[in-house]
């Protein structure tokens, strides 16, 4: 695997070294020693899937309070998507600025997501499958989000009228 980290501090691309042959290819999808190699130490408490049956849906900006901050590591199985993450992390060099890639299943691309780091993604195809592994238990009540279109987070979905449920549409602005 390869780790490349982004302007934001924490955020890696993932980026997997696929075995291929006659029958398709092999990768490693999750290694923990190669995480605690590039000082990413990750437990796995949680994994999620999210199915999306439409070009243009949206779901984010999401992330977990403290005192149980999720780790995430997320990947496109099928399909592909715009990924977003933004920093929340008060005090960061990077509070408030976001990074966006593309993730698709061709590609294999993961995005490794540190604790405090808001996430979300709008699909780029029909059925659309997004896959991830969670470093912390769910708690509705540290659960939190940012408004996708928030001016101060000034960020280029590419898709206009996103397909969204009412939540993640009226988180409040910052």
């Amino acid at each position: 695997m390869n780790f490349t980290e982004q302007k934001i501090k924490g955020v890696y691309l993932i980026e997997q070294k696929p075995f291929l042959d006659e029958r398709g290819f092999f990768a490693r999808q999750f290694c923990k020693k190669e995480l605690k190699e590039k000082g990413l130490d990750f437990n796995i408490c949680q994994c999620n899937l999210s199915g999306n049956i439409r070009k243009g849906t949206l779901r984010g900006l999401h992330y977990q309070k403290n005192p149980y901050p999720e780790i995430k590591i997320v990947s496109c199985l099928q399909g592909s998507v715009y990924d977003v993450v933004v920093d929340v992390r008060p005090g960061s060099p990077t509070y408030l600025q976001h990074i966006s890639i593309e993730l698709s299943a061709k590609s294999g691309k993961m995005l490794y997501i540190p604790p405090l780091c808001a996430h979300g993604f709008q699909t780029l195809e029909d059925d659309t499958l997004v896959y991830y592994q969670l470093g912390e238990f769910f708690y509705p009540e540290f659960y939190s989000g940012l408004r996708y279109n928030d001016p101060k987070l000034n960020i280029n979905w590419p898709i206009q009228n996103p397909i969204m449920n009412e939540r993640d549409k009226n988180y409040a602005l910052l």
